[in-house]
């Protein structure tokens, strides 16, 4: 089982240590497509328009200062650096020793910057969207596609994928469908169902802990992940087909 998740828009930075060490990093067949991105973002955040071009606000104008000086900033576990709702839920540091090696070996991020990473992969914080555009690059999830086609491909055959990303990260690569769960999150009042988004990323952060921290061995099909997460949720599976994933709805009540 391999578990998909998005990074944080926000991150939180290292503040002492050395740079990261492009050697160590997951997928260093990625290097030579990471080290384009990184020009590229630091060009961007050079600029004087910066903060239009990567589409942020001003409170964010020392997050897109970083991204100047990336190869020198200290790095830290990926699973430090990314913060927010989802990482929140998943709550890395409390979880045992054998639950973070599984987390370790279990999760895949996919980073606008860095493509694909793992939480034990040291990396600065950063400040770049996978629905942004750069020079020379062009739109990221476009650019990323077939490099994690080509990188991912070995380390995720015979793997159920839990596909616990962003429409939006989503878009950076599509797994092999006869093997892939997207999670989706609704809540259902008389019977209607709503689709959330604060909730679906605190809801898929927990269901991901769930995933690492539940005794007994890991799900390795669609319907043992649907028992799985009927553990704690009402769940549904919805098969798939050739070309599409199956789906995982978890209904929260009201």
């Amino acid at each position: 089982m391999l578990i998909l998740l998005p990074p944080s828009e926000g991150k939180t930075p290292a503040t002492a240590g050395n740079a990261v060490d492009w050697t160590t990093l997951s997928f260093p067949g990625l290097n030579a497509n990471r080290a384009t991105v990184l020009e590229g973002l630091g060009t961007v955040s050079a600029h004087e328009d910066a903060l239009a071009l990567l589409g942020v606000g001003a409170s964010l104008r020392a997050d897109v200062e970083r991204n100047t000086r990336l190869h020198a900033e200290p790095a830290a576990p990926a699973h430090q650096v990314y913060s927010g709702v989802l990482y929140d839920a998943l709550d890395y540091n409390s979880l045992t020793p054998a639950q973070r090696k599984r987390a370790d070996e279990c999760v895949l991020v996919i980073s606008a910057l860095w493509g694909a990473i793992r939480f034990g992969d040291r990396v600065p914080a950063y400040r770049l969207s996978m629905a942004t555009a750069l020079p020379e690059v062009g739109r990221l999830a476009s650019f990323w596609k077939p490099q994690l086609n080509a990188a991912l491909a070995s380390s995720t055959e015979g793997e159920l994928l839990v596909d616990c990303r962003s429409s939006t990260y989503a878009a950076a690569w599509t797994p092999p469908p006869p093997q892939t769960v997207a999670v989706n999150v609704f809540t259902e009042v008389n019977g209607a169902r709503k689709v959330v988004s604060h909730f679906a990323k605190h809801t898929r952060g927990e269901f991901a802990r769930h995933l690492l921290a539940r005794r007994g061995k890991a799900p390795q099909t669609p319907a043992q992940l649907e028992k799985a997460a009927a553990e704690k949720w009402t769940a549904e599976l919805v098969e798939g087909t050739a070309r599409k994933p199956h789906t995982l709805n978890l209904i929260l009540p009201n």
